[in-house]
């Protein structure tokens, strides 16, 4: 899978580290509990079809990306620094 970074161009997926769900996951107080926080840490979902992902470019320039894709076909719809991405 090839990912183009808007400062950078078009690079590998192997440039890129994976973060996560750019907009359902929500951090647990501190006080929450050991339930709230494993849920937290170890239960993602892993839906088939499309997906708003973060993608930090850590081979490159260091942006945060919100990368907008389709998990089933690895096509990718959209990518934006997420600084410009409000939630």
């Amino acid at each position: 899978m090839r990912l183009t970074c808007p400062l950078c161009g078009e690079r590998d997926r192997r440039e890129f580290y994976y973060g996560g769900d750019a907009m359902a996951l929500e951090r647990p107080a501190p006080d929450a509990g050991d339930v709230a926080w494993n849920d937290y840490v170890h239960l993602r979902d892993n839906p088939a079809g499309a997906t708003r992902d973060l993608w930090y470019h850590d081979g490159g320039c260091g942006t945060w990306l919100v990368v907008e894709r389709d998990t089933l076909t690895h096509a990718i719809a959209k990518v934006t620094p997420a600084s410009e991405v409000a939630r």
